[in-house]
C-alpha cells in the first residue's frame, strides 16, 4: 500500500489504504487472514485510485443472534392475522379459527416490511458491515404492527455506502407494494357511501396510488366509493411507510439519501421539512406525533460519514434523485380521516 489511515469508531478499527497498481489481483489472498480475525473488507475506486478498506471489530467476529428476531416476527404474524381477520369482517376474539382469513393481509404487510428491511440488510452486508436481521414490532393497531427496523452496529464509511443502504430499503419495499396494490385493487369493490352519522375511516391517497387506482378500477360510480380489499390496504400502507421513511430528516432513509446527495446542506433541508410537518398536523394529528418522535429518537441533523472525500458518481446520484421522486409519488398529506 502507498498510504493508509486508521479510524476507530463504535468498537471497530477501520483501515483504509491505497493499493499499489497490480495488487488488486492479490486481494483474494488476504481473505482468509482477515476473516480469521473477524474482519471484513471491500475495495473501491476513488478518482482513478483503488483503495482497500478493512474493518476489525474489537470483540472479534460478531455473533449472530436471531432468537428475539424470530419471537418478534411470530408475535407480528399473530397481531397482523388478528387485524387481517377484522378487516375481513370476522371476530377472532370470538373464534380464533377466523384468524385464518387474515392470512392475505398478514402475508402482504409482513412481506412488504420485511423486504424493505432486507434491502437495507443486504446493502449493508455487501460492505461487510455488522448489521442485525430485521426486528418486527407487533402492535394491535390499524396495521397490526408499528413496522420493522434493523440495527446498524457498524459506522457507515462514506456517502456511497450511505446512499446504497438508505435507498435499498424503500426501493425494495416499493417494488413489493406496487404489485400488492394492483392485485388488491382488482379484488376491491365499489360500495355505497355510508349515510351521515355512521362512523368509519377514510384513507388519503398518494399520486402513485391514485394513478394505479384509476388504471385498475377507474372512477367510482356516483354515490359510491372504493372499499379496499385487505391486500390493497396493505399495499397502501407500504406506500405510506415508504414515504415516512423517505422524509429527508435525521437518520431516516431519506436522511441518509439526502446527506449522501447534498452533504452538510442536508441539515437545512432536514430542518425545513421538520418545520413543515407542524402545520400538516392540522390536517392529520399523526404528523405531530411524528414531530415528537423525531425530536426524541430520530433527531434532525444527520451525522457525518468517516470518509467525506469519496464521490457518489453518476449512477448513485441518479438513484438518489429517483428516491426523492418516490417520496413525491407516495407522500400523503392527510393519510387517515376518521368520520
Amino acid at each position: 500500500m502507498r498510504s493508509f489511515s486508521v479510524v476507530k469508531q463504535r468498537n471497530e478499527t477501520i483501515f483504509r489504504g491505497e493499493l499499489i497498481p497490480g495488487f488488486e489481483s492479490r486481494i483474494r489472498e488476504l481473505k482468509h487472514p482477515i476473516r480469521s480475525f473477524g474482519g471484513t473488507f471491500y475495495t473501491e475506486e476513488v478518482n482513478g485510485k483503488n483503495f482497500l478498506i478493512v474493518t476489525f471489530p474489537e470483540d472479534g467476529a460478531p455473533r449472530r443472534r436471531w432468537g428475539i428476531n424470530l419471537l418478534l416476527l411470530l408475535a407480528t404474524i399473530a397481531s397482523t392475522l388478528f387485524v387481517g381477520a377484522i378487516l375481513e369482517g370476522s371476530d377472532p376474539a370470538a373464534d380464533y379459527r377466523s384468524l385464518l382469513v387474515g392470512i392475505p393481509f398478514s402475508v402482504t404487510i409482513i412481506g412488504i416490511l420485511g423486504l424493505h428491511e432486507l434491502g437495507h440488510y443486504y446493502a449493508a452486508r455487501r460492505y461487510g458491515l455488522n448489521v442485525s436481521l430485521p426486528y418486527f414490532i407487533p402492535f394491535p393497531t390499524l396495521l397490526g404492527t408499528l413496522g420493522a427496523f434493523i440495527k446498524m452496529r457498524s459506522p457507515i464509511h462514506n456517502r456511497r455506502m450511505l446512499l446504497e443502504i438508505g435507498a435499498a430499503g424503500p426501493i425494495a419495499g416499493l417494488l413489493a407494494s406496487i404489485p400488492a396494490v394492483i392485485y388488491g385493487l382488482s379484488l376491491s369493490s365499489f360500495q355505497d357511501i355510508p349515510p351521515d352519522g355512521v362512523e368509519g375511516i377514510s384513507l388519503g391517497s398518494s399520486l402513485l396510488f391514485s394513478a394505479l387506482e384509476r388504471l385498475v378500477v377507474g372512477s367510482p360510480p356516483e354515490g359510491q366509493e372504493l372499499f379496499l380489499h385487505p391486500i390493497a390496504f396493505a399495499g397502501w400502507a407500504g406506500f405510506f411507510v415508504t414515504a415516512l421513511n423517505l422524509l429527508p430528516i435525521g437518520q431516516l432513509d431519506g436522511g441518509h439519501v439526502s446527506y449522501a446527495l447534498f452533504g452538510r446542506i442536508q441539515r437545512k433541508i432536514s430542518l425545513f421539512i421538520f418545520l413543515a410537518l407542524i402545520p400538516l398536523g392540522f390536517f392529520w394529528p399523526g404528523w405531530l406525533v411524528w414531530v415528537v418522535l423525531i425530536l426524541l429518537l430520530i433527531k434532525i441533523p444527520h451525522p457525518p460519514v468517516i470518509y467525506e472525500d469519496v464521490p457518489l458518481g453518476r449512477w448513485r446520484k441518479a438513484v438518489g434523485w429517483s428516491v426523492i421522486l418516490i417520496l413525491l409519488l407516495t407522500f400523503i398529506p392527510a393519510p387517515i380521516e376518521v368520520f
